[in-house]
């Protein structure tokens, strides 16, 4: 073996054992950030119990698994593209934006359902029954006013009502504020927030606390039945290139979901250890065994908000199913 052989056998080797070493950790690794609320159970129990370290190991990887939490879909949104992290956990409106955005580029995925959750809209203005009695006068607590979940979930509802035009009719009244905020605000009355469109647990706290507050209309409602309230997705990139670590992920968050169905009572006790709640056991327990509220990594209705936003120029590009926008392992679980 020649000078020049040996160099290039050297060199060859050295690319060789840079790429094992990359793909090693590559495969050993996953960042995950999930918002705050119970819509998030699934998430509580992989990380509770570990499952996507089982999941790895039966994969023959040592998976290291680092948990963020971060308010707001604009932020998760961000750091994902920045690759700060790996998956990101969002409603369904804001994925589909990033999947729009994305295509042909980072090529965004959903990887799975958090679960079927609905959102109510609530007002404290006994005057107000339905969207059509909202006025300049009122105002909607929003986490991401014009944007988020809530707001595009409202405006489907006042493009039916008041016409495709009109579908924003709503966002120069509606407050960009935290749930627990908007929901203290609502309780107290006599502020300029009084209207809410709240996710659990705090529309539950809000209807028991005070009488005036009723609901409008729900997620549910606007959908046509119950429909995936959160979603967890990644890029094309991460999918590709740690096969073994997304599996034990998405089996993870099978096995969560089964967990939550096979001991409610487990589940519930397990979000308030991993989140630290203050609220009443009792409560939670209420919420998890709540039939509107089922904790599934199967989509559902998402194509009804792929749909819609497309028509209202939110999202450019036409879905033909919901299999466009999610990641194939996705397919093993009825969807829609």
């Amino acid at each position: 073996m020649n000078r020049f052989t040996r160099k290039a056998a050297a060199l060859a080797a050295g690319l060789g054992l840079a790429v094992a070493s990359l793909a090693a950790h590559a495969e050993g690794k996953i960042s995950i950030a999930q918002q705050f609320g119970i819509g998030y159970l699934l998430l509580d129990v992989v990380r509770d119990q570990q499952l996507i370290e089982k999941h790895g190991r039966q994969q023959g990887v040592n998976i290291q698994v680092e948990w963020a939490s971060i308010s707001g879909a604009t932020a998760m949104n961000e750091a994902l593209l920045a690759g700060a992290l790996d998956v990101v956990s969002a409603g369904v409106p804001p994925m589909l934006t990033l999947w729009d955005r994305t295509r042909g580029k980072q090529n965004v995925k959903a990887v799975a359902a958090l679960g079927s959750l609905p959102n109510y809209l609530l007002s404290n203005n006994p005057n107000v029954k339905t969207i059509k009695d909202l006025s300049d006068k009122d105002r909607i607590a929003v986490p991401a006013a014009g944007v988020g979940f809530q707001s595009r979930t409202l405006q489907i509802e006042t493009a039916r009502v008041f016409g495709k035009e009109e579908f924003k009719r709503f966002d120069n009244i509606s407050v960009s504020l935290p749930h627990p905020e908007a929901t203290a605000a609502l309780i107290a009355g006599g502020s300029e927030i009084n209207t809410h469109f709240s996710s659990a647990p705090f529309y539950y706290q809000a209807l028991a606390a005070n009488k005036n507050i009723h609901k409008l209309i729900s997620s549910y409602d606007i959908l046509g039945g119950p429909a995936t309230f959160n979603v967890l997705y990644t890029t094309q990139k991460f999918h590709d290139e740690n096969p073994k670590t997304y599996k034990a992920f998405y089996g993870a968050l099978v096995e969560a979901a089964q967990l939550v169905k096979a001991d409610k009572a487990k589940a519930a006790d397990i979000f308030i250890r991993v989140q630290k709640s203050k609220l009443p056991p009792d409560l939670v327990r209420r919420i998890v065994e709540d039939p509107e509220n089922d904790f599934t990594v199967s989509p559902h209705r998402t194509f009804v908000y792929a749909d819609e936003l497309q028509k209202l120029g939110v999202v450019r590009n036409k879905a033909a199913s919901w299999k466009d926008y999610f990641f194939e392992e996705a397919y093993a679980q009825p969807g829609s």
